[in-house]
């Protein structure tokens, strides 16, 4: 059933720069935790006595549980208020870390990283909250602020955890990580504004009702199979470049993944640039350009896998072109989801999110298979195969755009063909009398 209650996010004074820095620090804190553990994969394998491909089953566990907490979770955005319903989740988080870092071997590890990745939704629930605080002309900004915090959190979780991993063992960035996560919630109940939901539909109304978003908006189904194809060639870069520096061809510790990982900090530049130019030009034109980085990301960093310095400086290269194309991508399809209908956007994002990292768990399995099998050669073509279908799928949708506004405009002369032809034989006969 649908939800025909139109009632809006209640606009809310505090709705100011500090509550969207509020926001991004939030985001931060909460995607640091489902990346992390990326950078610890080859020390829980030596620490849990398990084989480096079964340690990262972590990483993936992390990720479905992410997934399913989008599914199940982030549609109540659209029915509770945000701001208790995000202090929930980040106290549930920090427990959830809490219990991870005490796991005793990889079965119970990878059953409360799952847990974690559930509970730690709040920044899909945070798009929605501070596209209804700001105006629609500022909702481009805006979202690449929030994803520059959820980006610092993605980069420094994993230069902080695979740092510390080296310096105390595993177990310890997973305590960090529970501290920050608690201390964000009790920050958010002081700083977040209070909101009135838009919805009165009922939870399994909610959960449904994704799917049927799905069906209906075309727009929506776009953005999901491009964040989910550039987001699977994402996870699978980030999965097998930690099997990559601490293998025979570099032999470098986690710490080494976490300071690639922080070389492409420049990225938080880049995505409040990307949604300046979507306010101005579109989500399409940002979107084709992402496209083209996230492919020359796939050639650059085919060089990684030669060793030594050349190899390290295409490893930064390759990776910071990708960062910046997936993550300026994903400011596009924000941008263009939360356009589509007010008073469901926790339902759009929910659609969308769990698409995308739906797509990041495969993307973090294909990787694990593709290294296993072909090397780190073998990534690198994974992740030119997935952009090639994105950019086919948008260029196929670029083009049916410009046909239908061509018909459009031609349609438009011909119906003001005969009203002009009309005028001048009116005035026409005016001269003559």
């Amino acid at each position: 059933m649908t939800d025909h209650d139109h009632r809006q996010p209640t606009a809310h004074p505090g709705a100011s720069p500090r509550v969207v820095l509020a926001l991004a620090l939030v985001c931060g804190t909460a995607v640091g935790n489902v990346y992390f553990p990326q950078a610890l994969s080859p020390l829980i394998a030596s620490g849990l006595h398990v084989s480096p491909d079964a340690a990262a089953g972590v990483v993936t566990a992390t990720q479905f549980g992410y997934a399913a907490g989008i599914c199940l979770l982030v549609p109540l955005g659209d029915r509770l208020p945000y701001r208790p319903l995000l202090v929930t989740l980040l106290t549930l988080t920090g427990l959830g870390l809490f219990a991870a870092s005490a796991a005793p071997g990889l079965v119970p590890l990878a059953g409360a990283s799952a847990l974690v990745g559930v509970t730690t939704v709040v920044a899909p629930l945070a798009g929605p909250l501070a596209a209804g605080l700001v105006p629609q002309e500022r909702r481009g900004v805006t979202g690449g602020t929030l994803l520059s915090g959820s980006l610092a959190g993605m980069l420094l979780s994993r230069t902080v955890g695979g740092a510390l991993g080296d310096w105390l063992g595993w177990r310890a960035p997973y305590v960090l990580a529970a501290v920050l996560s608690l201390a964000v919630a009790a920050l958010s109940a002081r700083l977040l504004p209070l909101t009135s939901p838009p919805s009165a539909q009922g939870y399994f109304a909610l959960l449904a009702e994704p799917l049927r978003l799905l069906r209906r908006e075309p727009d929506l189904r776009r953005s999901c199979l491009y964040q989910a194809l550039v987001f699977a060639g994402f996870s699978a870069v980030w999965t097998g470049v930690a099997l990559l520096l601490t293998g025979p061809a570099y032999g470098m510790g986690a710490g080494a993944v976490g300071l690639l990982a922080l070389v492409n900090a420049v990225t938080m530049v880049c995505t409040p640039v990307a949604g300046r130019r979507v306010d101005r030009r579109g989500p399409d034109a940002v979107n084709g350009v992402c496209f083209l980085a996230v492919s020359a990301s796939a050639a650059v960093l085919a060089l990684g896998g030669v060793g030594g310095a050349a190899g390290v400086a295409a490893l930064v290269v390759g990776t910071l072109l990708l960062d910046v194309g997936m993550q300026s991508g994903m400011v596009a399809n924000t941008v263009r989801i939360q356009g589509l209908r007010a008073q469901v956007r926790s339902r759009l994002t929910t659609a969308y999110m769990t698409c995308a990292y739906l797509g990041g768990a495969v993307g973090s399995w294909l990787g694990m298979r593709a290294y296993g099998r072909f090397g780190w050669l073998g990534v690198c073509a994974l992740v030119a195969a997935l952009t090639a279908v994105a950019l086919a799928r948008h260029r196929s949708a670029t083009r049916r755009a410009a046909g239908r506004f061509r018909r459009t405009a031609a349609s438009a002369a011909g119906a003001a063909g005969p009203t002009m032809a009309a005028r001048a034989a009116a005035t026409s006969h005016e001269e003559t009398s």
